[in-house]
Parts: structure tokens; C-alpha cells; sequence
């Protein structure tokens, strides 16, 4: 069993009360480690070490090539660790081992993204501020200071980078809280950021609870922003918090993504690819697509071809290459998509197939759920409205585009969208419609690091990735320098200004 301290200021310490928790392997419930657990007293050292670094050390004035260069060694330490990396992040969130190695992939390959986005120029010439010749204004963006970082236990690796990276290629300096319920690979994170060196204090990861730990980050007046992904209501709860002090927050919260295909659409491709958007984790994404839109012409052919193909799948021990799905994260999350699945039948849906625990030996002692699906879903219902971050995905039937259209718009999320057909205009259209941050055509899932990613309405504020994310980092400064010189001539001379 592997034990985790606290990285503070660049040190691995122990909390002063000595208090600890456990992680279990949601396959077979094994404690697979023990972290050090950061009260108030921790947390508001590790945001003390983060200030004094930003207003006090070197990072915010290093050259951006200086930070590159440390932000791509992250990267070239989580290739070298990968192997470990992958067995970590099984056993700590029921990922599969196809789904781990891809994600350590491109944790790697993003954290080096964030380092050549470190190189970016932000700031700008700024024209016709004032008439030509009075004056030269430029737009400069500078860090933030002391960002909280706060993320979810779905993804544990991939969302620790997606947060340090854009935080700290701008210069700013961190303190990092993953998930209590998966901490391991974020623990492991600082390993590897301790042994690169970077400047005291520019790094701080904490493992904790948001009773204590969480809440002393989003309230403490010396953190400037809050950079969080995790549910909607907590990101309500975050944003009241914050208020106190106006802090900056970005949010990436919760979706109920709508996945429409159009009845010219390649059927087994949008198959696979509907399945893909829903089953991949066992649906515990916040952009999944839970809400697939078939039109009456192809429907039932669809659904008939997708229940034996979903039927086929392999539940099951997510270490082994030919699992597709493994456990929920927890027994709490089993339990919540199993009442759902109970309100879906209650409701009036069709339990097309699923819907209950495998009865394989295998999984008798992990946290597992059917992939299921209904059919013939009322777009008003509970299980097609309110996320239910796991492998349960509601079928709605639709006479027309319009009204495909108007169903995927009736909803408080708006993060992500898809769009079956081999028509790119026709589904461009589509695209152009749906009120969400993210729209793939016959496409689920794939992100960049270039390319911005969040939400509409409540599924979130601000962006992820590409230059938007980079910003979401930054103050903006506008400078004004006179290019007038003559004390007469200025705009203003003959206003105020007494003349003797």
C-alpha cells in the first residue's frame, strides 16, 4: 500500500494532526494507499507558499522560454513513469487499461502543448484608442497570482494538467486538490514535479476534503482565482464562496450532451460512435453523450443493431486488454446511477437493455453497472435531464431536425454535441444551432489542447485549452503612453489647467 504526504513549498510534509484517508480500488476494494488529509492549517500554508512565490520569487518574471522548459519536463517525467502511471490510475478510478493509456498519452503530449503555449504572445498593439500620433496603447496580460486549483475524480491525471498547465505557462503559481476519492496519480504528480525543481513554492498539491481543504481554497482572500471542474451544484457552491473576495473563477461543470443523427448518417459509424460518447468510463464524463436523438426513418434498425452490440460488450476486470467497461468509481456513485435507472422506468421509458448489476463473478466485488439504455425517452424526463455520470444512455425519438434541434437546446447544460451525417453542410447547420460549447460532427470526445473547451448556461463560465484558456490565467493591462510631449498641445490643457 502506497503512502502520500502533502507537497508544500517543495516539501512532502504531514498534516499536523496526523489525520489520514483511504483510497480503494473500486474493482475489488482493496486499499491500494493512505494520504496525509490537508485541514485548514495545511491548506492555508500551501496557498501561503503559493503567494510568497508569485510576489516574491522568480516564476512570474521568468523568461517564457525558462518556464517552457520546466512545463516540458512534466511531460517528459510522466512519459518516463507512464507504465506506473497506468497501473496507478486503474486502480484508483476502475479506468480501463485501454482508457489509462490513453489518458497518461495525452497528459504527456497536453502538459507539452501548455509548454509551447507558454511561448505565446498575449499582449497587444492597440489601434485607434486615440487619434494617430497623440498616443501608443498597448494591451499587456500578466498572471493572475495564486491560482486554486480543484478537480474531479473522473479523470484525475489529465484534469491535475489541464489545470497546472495553462496556470503555469502564464506565469502564475498553484495549489492543486484532486478529488479525495482519487488522489493517487496527483500525489504521484508531485514526485515527479519535485524531482524537476522548479522555484519554491510555485507548485503546492494537497490531497483533502471540500468540507475543509476546499473550502479554505475557495474562500481565502490571498488565492486570486479559482480554476475548478466537478458538478454543477458544487460549481454554484464555489462561485457563492469566491464572491467574497471577487476572485476570478472558471468553471467546468456538468453536461447532458445531445447526440443527434440525421437519417443520412453512416449507421454503423454512428453506432460505434454513439456508444463510444456513452460508454467510455462507463459514462462518468461530464461531456458523454447521455441524450442520443434518432429520426423515426432509421430508428428502430439503429436501436436494434446498437442493443446487440451493447449486449456484447465485456464488463469486467478493467487491468485485463479486452475489458470495455469497468466499475463506477465508488459504491455511492453505483448506487446513484441505479436510482436513476429506477426513476428512468418509473418515468414511463423503455429499459431496452441493462439497467441492474453483471451477475459475472468477476464483478462481484466492484462497483459495477449494466451498460444500459432506454428507449422512447421523454426529452422532459429526470433521466433526460439531469446527469447521471454513469453508463446509462436515454434514446429520444424525433420527427424532424427542428425538433432534434429544439429537444438538445431544452436543457440548463450546454457542454458538449454531436452531429451524425455525411453531409458536412447539413450537419453544419445542425452545429450551428445547438447551444454548446463543443459540437463534434461524426466525432465524440477528442479534445485539444489548441482548441477552447467549456460550457454554455450551467454547464460552466470561461474556457479550457488553446489561447481562450490561457487568458481565463491572465489580468489585462492597458497602458497609455503620450506621444503628444508638448504641454500645450495636450487634449486636455485648455480644460483645467490654470495658464499662469
Amino acid at each position: 500500500m502506497r503512502e502520500y504526504q502533502l507537497y508544500i513549498n517543495n516539501e512532502f510534509v504531514g498534516p499536523a494532526d496526523g489525520r489520514t484517508f483511504t483510497s480503494i480500488n473500486p474493482f475489488n476494494q482493496e486499499v491500494i494507499a493512505t494520504f496525509a488529509r490537508a485541514g485548514i492549517e495545511e491548506t492555508r500554508g500551501a496557498i501561503k507558499a503559493a503567494r510568497e512565490a508569485f510576489d516574491r520569487g522568480p516564476w512570474p518574471h521568468m523568461s517564457p522560454e525558462e518556464r517552457a522548459a520546466l512545463i516540458k519536463a512534466i511531460s517528459d517525467k510522466i512519459n518516463e513513469t507512464s507504465k506506473l502511471l497506468v497501473e496507478l490510475e486503474v486502480a484508483d478510478s476502475g479506468s480501463t487499461i485501454r482508457k489509462a493509456k490513453e489518458d497518461v498519452y495525452l497528459s504527456a503530449r497536453n502538459m507539452n502543448g501548455f509548454s509551447k503555449l507558454a511561448l505565446a504572445d498575449l499582449n497587444e498593439q492597440l489601434d485607434g484608442v486615440s487619434k494617430p500620433g497623440f498616443s501608443k496603447n498597448m494591451l499587456l496580460r500578466e498572471p493572475i497570482g495564486v491560482v486554486a486549483a480543484i478537480i474531479p475524480w473522473n479523470f484525475p491525471l489529465k484534469m491535475a494538467i489541464w489545470k497546472l498547465g495553462p496556470a503555469l505557462a502564464t506565469g502564475n503559481t498553484v495549489v492543486l486538490k484532486p478529488s479525495q476519492e482519487t488522489s493517487v496519480t496527483a500525489m504521484e504528480l508531485a514526485k515527479l514535479i519535485h524531482d524537476i525543481g522548479f522555484p519554491k513554492g510555485v507548485i503546492n498539491i494537497i490531497s483533502g476534503f471540500g468540507s475543509d481543504a476546499g473550502a479554505e481554497l475557495t474562500t481565502n482572500p490571498m488565492v486570486d482565482k479559482i480554476a475548478f471542474t466537478g458538478s454543477t451544484i458544487v460549481g454554484q457552491q464555489i462561485m457563492r464562496a469566491a464572491a467574497g473576495s471577487l476572485k476570478k473563477v472558471t468553471l467546468e461543470c456538468g453536461g447532458k450532451s445531445a447526440n443527434i443523427v440525421l437519417d443520412d448518417a453512416d449507421m454503423e459509424m454512428a453506432i460505434d460512435g454513439a456508444m463510444y460518447a456513452i460508454f467510455y468510463h462507463q459514462g462518468q464524463c461530464c461531456e458523454a453523450g447521455t441524450r442520443l436523438m434518432l429520426p423515426e426513418l432509421i430508428g428502430d434498425e439503429f436501436m436494434q443493431k446498437m442493443i446487440e452490440k451493447t449486449q456484447r460488450m465485456k464488463v469486467g476486470d478493467p487491468t485485463q486488454m479486452s475489458t470495455d467497461m469497468g466499475p463506477l468509481v465508488s459504491n455511492k456513485q453505483q448506487e446513484s446511477v441505479l436510482d436513476y435507472v429506477a426513476k428512468g422506468k418509473q418515468e414511463g421509458a423503455k429499459l431496452a437493455t441493462g439497467g441492474g448489476v453483471p451477475k459475472s463473478p468477476e464483478c462481484k466485488n466492484g462497483f459495477f453497472v449494466e451498460p444500459t439504455i432506454f428507449d422512447h425517452v421523454d426529452n422532459k424526463s429526470s433521466i433526460a435531464q439531469e446527469e447521471i455520470f454513469g453508463p446509462v444512455l436515454s434514446v429520444i425519438r424525433y420527427k424532424t431536425v427542428d425538433d432534434a434541434i429544439r429537444m438538445a437546446n431544452d436543457s440548463i447544460y450546454g457542454l458538449g454535441g454531436g452531429v451524425w451525417s455525411k453531409d458536412t453542410e447539413k450537419a453544419m447547420h445542425v452545429a450551428r444551432r445547438l447551444r454548446t460549447g463543443t459540437v463534434w460532427v461524426n466525432e465524440w470526445h477528442l479534445l485539444n489542447e489548441r482548441a477552447p473547451f467549456g460550457g454554455y448556461k450551467q454547464s460552466g463560465i470561461g474556457r479550457e485549452f488553446g489561447i481562450d484558456g490561457l487568458k481565463e490565467y491572465t489580468e489585462s493591462k492597458h497602458v497609455h503612453i503620450d506621444e503628444v510631449g508638448v504641454r500645450e498641445k495636450k487634449t486636455w490643457y485648455d480644460t483645467v489647467v490654470p495658464k499662469n
